[in-house]
């Protein structure tokens, strides 16, 4: 194998995969980047696999002899990513000396020459594959929207498997992405503006981990490009231009969220978003300092919602501000934290709080736009 490739293309795609490379690999391969070159496309292709998530991306390079090889992840892209910009050559030899070495890789820029051991590309694992199935296809754009608004919803309890990633509903033109930790719930509809192939109707549960990925390789793409989704038992791959994503399924079933959305309700709160978030960025300061708790007040008379916290011992804090407020008068208690992400999440300029009582489910809702709705939990007050 021998190629000429420039160091931007491969210090980029190197760090793309690497992503998918283990901390802790179970088999020495699995610490490696699989290279493959081919001569007659002058393609270079890179894929990293963990056994779960598996990440392959592709890119154009002068490729003099083909041939494939598994270079140490890590030290390839910590050479890499450091050398100056320019031309690097890599070509491998079959080195059986008395050393023992075995199989080498030269990777010579211009100023220099480095030379990494390398595995037999035979060792590395291949990328699941999923026949005979016809693909979904998305937009980049409905998909990031979806990830955008639901990741940050996913359980980090390991014992909570099946909530521990999105659950995914595709339908003939919308897609549902729904998240819950048992304490929230974030869902979210979008328009998927491309025909559906297949069956045109599925759904599954992706390892949150995996859609990160996926989310950050899409940042980089135009919202109207076209994804492709296969899926198989216990496998989904996501498929566009020079660019790969496979990963394994959560099994177990997803909790039927829709069911603990209420319909109807007693009172509701239009406010400012960007106040609301930075009101409760200044509130959260104290609240760190005792149970993480902010309690809203919201009072129809004059208008206003007020956000206070009481941390004995630290001290208190009170801001108030106006708010569009139809119902009665009530005060409620949340986790600082769960509200800040949600208002995060959400994407307009004003959102809609509805609610019934102090310890009943609340909704809050993007004015226009995005289709997104967000549940939180309301906390006891303890008097």
């Amino acid at each position: 194998m021998k190629l000429l490739c420039s160091q931007s293309d491969l210090s980029t795609n190197l760090s793309l995969v690497s992503r998918a490379v283990p901390s802790r690999p179970n088999h020495p391969v699995l610490a490696n980047i699989l290279l493959q070159a081919n001569a007659e496309t002058n393609q270079v292709s890179l894929t990293a696999f963990d056994l779960s998530l598996g990440i392959r991306t592709s890119f154009s390079a002068e490729v003099w002899q083909g041939g494939a090889i598994a270079l140490p992840a890590k030290l390839l892209l910590d050479i890499t990513s450091r050398l100056p910009e320019g031309e690097i050559t890599l070509d491998d030899e079959a080195s059986v000396a008395a050393t023992g070495e075995g199989l080498i890789v030269n990777l010579t820029p211009k100023s220099g020459c480095y030379q990494l051991r390398a595995m037999s590309a035979e060792d590395f694992p291949e990328l699941p594959i999923i026949e005979d199935a016809e693909p979904i296809h998305l937009t980049a754009a409905a998909l990031i929207e979806g990830l955008r608004g639901s990741l940050f919803a996913t359980s980090a309890d390991e014992t909570k498997q099946v909530l521990t990633g999105v659950h995914l509903s595709v339908k003939q033109d919308t897609l549902e992405f729904g998240a819950t930790d048992g304490h929230r719930l974030a869902v979210v509809e979008t328009t998927n503006e491309r025909p559906l192939g297949g069956s045109g109707e599925l759904e599954v549960t992706v390892p949150s981990k995996a859609l990160r990925e996926l989310e950050r390789m899409l940042a980089h793409h135009a919202a109207d490009d076209a994804i492709a989704l296969y899926l198989d038992q216990g496998q989904v791959i996501f498929e566009w231009q020079n660019q790969r994503l496979t990963s394994r399924t959560l099994e177990g079933q997803y909790p039927a969220y829709r069911q603990l959305i209420p319909r109807q309700f007693e009172r509701q709160v239009t406010v400012d978003r960007k106040q609301f978030l930075s009101t409760l960025e200044r509130i959260a300061v104290l609240a760190d300092q005792k149970n993480n708790i902010v309690k809203l007040t919201i009072d129809h008379a004059s208008q206003e919602l007020t956000l206070s916290c009481e941390a004995q011992e630290m001290g208190s804090g009170r801001e108030s501000m106006p708010a569009e407020i139809s119902g009665e008068d009530i005060e409620i208690a949340f986790n600082v934290k769960y509200l800040m992400e949600g208002l995060k999440a959400l994407p307009s300029s004003e959102i809609q709080m509805h609610i019934n009582q102090n310890l009943t489910p609340v909704i809050f809702t993007p004015l226009g736009g995005l289709k997104m709705t967000y549940l939180a939990m309301p906390v006891q007050l303890r008097t």
